[in-house]
C-alpha cells in the first residue's frame, strides 16, 4: 500500500516540503531513492533496527521509498522518523489517519528514541505557512519554535509518541511543546544577557565612545586604529551593551539561521539579544562566509546577522578572507554556489575591526614607533581602498595620560548611551515602516535621495568636502548615511551642515598619510 508521510528539507533559511513516498510490493530488499546522501541512506539500518526494538515487524517484501521531489538533494537524518512512520502504515500494521496533517522530522535511535536535528524552525514556520495543522519534532529541536502560534508543535521523544499523535485515538496534549516545556521546568522568559564591559569601566576615549554611540544607533560599520593598550578590545566588547533589543522579524530571521546552524540557545525560544561574532583570524574562509560540501552551512557573518561581526587585529588576517567581507557588507547577504544548488544566507551585520596602525603598534605615540614610512604604508595598505569604503567610521585611539587615569571622574555608563540609541532606532523603524529594512546603514542610493533631503547649505558644505578631500562616490554616500543617524541621535527632522561635518571627520583613513 502507497502510503505519503510529509517531510522538509532546509535550503538556506527557508524550508521546502519532502513527500517520503513508502510502497510495499511483491519482492525483496529495501530500497531508498530521491537523491539522498550517506546520512540519509544509512537511516535504512537505524530504522530497521528502532523498528525491531519497539516490537514492529520489517515487511517481507520489496519496500520503496522515494524522497519527492527527486531532483534535489537530501542529506541529514532528519528523516529517520518520517520513514519508520511510513513502513509502519504502508505494512498496515497502525492505521495512521493523521498522516496528511502533520510534518515530521526527527532523527532514531536504536531504541527507538527520537533525538533533535537541526532547522526545527524553519520547517515550523512552512508548516504554518502551508497550512498543515501541526508538526512532530524531536522535543529538544521543538523547544526552539516554542514562541509559534498557528500550527501544533508536538515534542516527541520516541517513535511512540509520533505514533499516539498520528493515531488520533487521544488528545495527546501531553506532548504539546508548551507542555512539554512545563513539565521540564523551561520559561519562556530569556536567560539573563551576558556580562559585557560598561562604558563607565573605560577610563577616557570619549571621541571612540561617541563613535560606538553613532554606529550602535545607525547599525555602520567600523574601524578602531590605535596602539596595544588603547582599548579598542574594550570598547568593542562594550558595544554588545548599547545595542538594542532584536525587533521580532529580526529576532526570528536570526533565530532560523542559528536553527539551520544547530547552534540554537540552550532551552528554546527565539533570540532575544544580538549576536555578537569574534572569530579568530585561523579561521577558514567557509568558516568565516559559510560552506561546505553539499550543505551549505551558515558561517560567522550570517551569524553575526543583525549583529556585531568583531575583528581583532584586522591587518594581520589574510587578505583573502579579509576581502571576502567586501560583498556581504555591500549586499546585506551571501550567495554560496555548488554544483547542484546555490544558497543565500542574509548577513546584515555591523562589522567591528580594530587593527594597530603600524607593525610596532605605537605610529602616532610620539617617538616610540620604529617603523620605517614603507613598512607603515605596506602595513595599512592590507585593507584595500573598495574596502575602507564599505566602512563608514574610522576611529583612532591614543593611549590615555597617565593623569587621566588618576584623576578619571565618573563617566557615563553604558545604560544611558543605550538609551539614546534605542530612541534614534526608533526613529528609524518609523522612517522605514514600508521599506525592507530597519536602519540608516541599510539604505540604497534610492532611499537616500528619499529620506535624506539636503538643504543648499548643506549640498554646498558636503561639496566643499568632497571637493578638499577627494573622497569616492561610495563615501559620499557614507558620509549622508552617519550624517542621518546623528541627526536622529539629536532627535531632529533634517539634516544640518554641522551633522556632516562631524560625519567627514571619521573617513580619515581615505586620506591619511603614512
Amino acid at each position: 500500500m502507497l502510503t505519503d508521510v510529509f517531510s522538509a528539507r532546509c535550503v538556506g533559511i527557508e524550508a521546502t516540503v519532502v513527500t517520503v513516498e513508502v510502497d510495499v510490493v511483491q519482492g525483496i530488499g529495501i530500497h531508498l531513492v530521491g537523491l539522498a546522501d550517506a546520512a540519509v541512506k544509512e537511516s535504512l539500518m537505524r530504522t530497521v533496527t528502532a523498528l525491531q526494538s519497539l516490537g514492529y515487524r520489517i515487511p517481507g517484501r520489496k519496500i520503496v521509498i522515494n524522497l519527492a521531489p527527486a531532483d534535489t538533494q537530501k542529506r541529514g537524518s532528519g528523516y529517520d522518523l518520517p520513514i519508520a512512520i511510513g513502513i509502519i502504515a504502508a505494512s498496515g500494521q497502525v492505521e495512521l489517519p493523521g498522516l496528511k496533517d502533520f510534518v515530521l522530522l526527527g532523527e532514531l535511535g536504536l531504541d527507538g528514541s527520537v533525538r533533535a536535528v537541526p532547522g526545527a524552525l524553519p520547517v515550523v514556520e512552512m508548516a504554518r505557512n502551508e497550512g498543515y495543522s501541526g508538526c512532530i519534532i524531536p522535543a529538544a529541536s521543538a523547544l526552539e519554535a516554542i514562541e509559534f502560534d498557528g500550527v501544533d508543535i508536538y515534542a516527541v521523544k520516541s517513535l511512540d509518541d509520533a505514533i499516539r499523535i498520528l493515531a488520533k485515538e487521544e488528545l495527546c496534549d501531553d506532548l504539546l511543546v508548551r507542555n512539554v516545556a512545563a513539565q521540564d521546568g523551561i520559561s519562556r522568559t530569556p536567560p539573563p544577557a551576558p556580562h559585557v564591559m560598561d562604558f563607565c569601566e573605560i577610563i577616557g576615549q570619549e571621541g571612540a565612545k561617541r563613535g560606538l554611540e553613532i554606529a550602535a544607533a545607525g547599525g555602520h560599520n567600523l574601524i578602531m586604529v590605535g596602539p596595544p593598550g588603547s582599548g579598542k578590545s574594550s570598547l568593542a566588547n562594550a558595544l554588545a551593551g548599547i545595542l538594542p533589543p532584536m525587533t521580532v522579524d529580526e529576532s526570528l530571521q536570526t533565530s532560523k539561521i542559528y536553527s539551520v546552524a544547530g547552534r540554537s540557545r540552550p532551552g528554546g525560544g527565539l533570540m532575544r539579544q544580538r549576536p555578537f561574532r569574534a572569530p579568530n583570524l585561523s579561521a577558514s574562509i567557509p568558516a568565516i562566509v559559510g560552506g561546505g560540501g553539499d550543505f551549505v552551512v551558515p558561517g560567522e557573518i550570517s551569524l553575526a546577522h543583525n549583529g556585531v561581526l568583531f575583528i581583532d587585529e584586522f591587518c594581520e588576517a589574510p587578505k583573502r578572507l579579509v576581502e571576502s567581507l567586501r560583498g556581504p557588507m555591500e549586499d546585506r547577504r551571501v550567495s554560496i554556489s555548488r554544483l547542484r544548488m546555490k544558497v543565500e544566507y542574509p548577513s546584515s551585520f555591523m562589522l567591528v575591526a580594530a587593527t594597530n596602525p603600524c607593525p610596532c603598534g605605537y605610529y602616532g605615540e610620539g617617538d616610540r614607533c620604529t617603523c620605517s614610512p614603507s613598512r607603515r604604508i605596506a602595513y595599512m595598505s592590507k585593507m584595500s581602498g573598495p574596502l575602507m569604503d564599505r566602512i563608514d567610521l574610522h576611529l583612532w585611539l591614543h593611549i590615555v595620560d597617565t593623569s587621566k587615569m588618576v584623576s578619571q571622574g565618573k563617566a557615563e555608563g553604558s545604560a544611558a548611551v543605550a538609551a539614546r540609541v534605542q530612541a534614534a532606532r526608533l526613529i528609524q523603524q518609523e522612517r522605514f515602516r514600508d521599506e525592507p529594512i530597519n536602519t540608516n546603514a541599510e539604505m540604497t542610493n534610492r532611499l537616500i535621495a528619499k529620506y535624506c533631503p539636503l538643504s543648499p547649505e548643506c549640498k554646498r558644505v558636503l561639496q566643499e568636502i568632497i571637493d578638499r578631500s577627494g573622497l569616492s562616490m561610495r563615501a559620499f554616500f557614507r558620509i549622508i548615511k552617519v550624517a542621518r543617524t546623528i541627526a536622529d541621535l539629536d532627535a531632529v527632522p533634517d539634516i544640518l551642515p554641522d551633522h556632516l561635518i562631524e560625519a567627514s571627520g571619521y573617513r580619515f583613513l581615505d586620506k591619511i598619510s603614512l
